[in-house]
C-alpha cells in the first residue's frame, strides 16, 4: 500500500497556526498580567472592635469552610457544641451565633469573596441568610 503525500503540508500547517493564533490572541493579549484584584472584604464595627477572629487570618481565609463543616458534623452528629481555638478562647460552634455576629454583612463580607473565587456555598440551603447589617 502506497502512503499518499499530503501537498501543500507546510501552507495548510501554517494557515492552521496563523487561525489557532487570531482566535486565542485576544485571551492572551487583552488578559495579560490582568487578574482582578482580591477583594478585601469589609468588617462591621464590632469585628473591628474585637480584633480577633475564631482564628488567625492566614488560616481562616483558606480554611473556614473545612472548619464549618467540621463544626457542623461535630455539633449536629456529635453534639460537640464547643470550639477550643489555637489561642485558648472557647467558641460556640455556630455560623449564625458565632461567625455572623461580627461578619453579619454578608453581601460585602462572605459574597464578595465567593463571588471573586467563583463558588456556591451551601450555607444558605440550611441556615437563614442574616438581614444586612451596616
Amino acid at each position: 500500500m502506497e502512503m499518499k503525500r499530503m501537498y501543500d503540508g507546510g501552507k495548510i500547517i501554517t494557515g492552521l497556526a496563523i487561525a489557532v493564533g487570531l482566535l486565542l490572541f485576544p485571551l492572551i493579549y487583552y488578559n495579560a498580567g490582568k487578574a482582578a484584584k482580591a477583594p478585601e472584604p469589609e468588617l462591621t464595627p464590632k469585628a473591628k472592635e474585637a480584633k480577633v477572629c475564631v482564628e488567625p487570618k492566614l488560616y481562616i481565609r483558606p480554611q473556614h469552610m473545612k472548619m464549618l463543616d467540621d463544626w457542623r458534623h461535630g455539633a449536629v452528629r456529635l453534639g460537640d457544641r464547643l470550639y477550643a481555638s489555637s489561642s485558648g478562647k472557647i467558641y460556640e460552634k455556630s455560623l449564625q451565633n458565632t461567625c455572623m455576629e461580627c461578619h453579619s454583612n454578608k453581601t460585602k463580607f462572605c459574597d464578595q469573596c465567593h463571588n471573586y473565587m467563583g463558588v456556591s456555598p451551601y450555607c444558605w440551603d440550611c441556615h437563614i441568610a442574616p438581614k444586612e447589617k451596616e
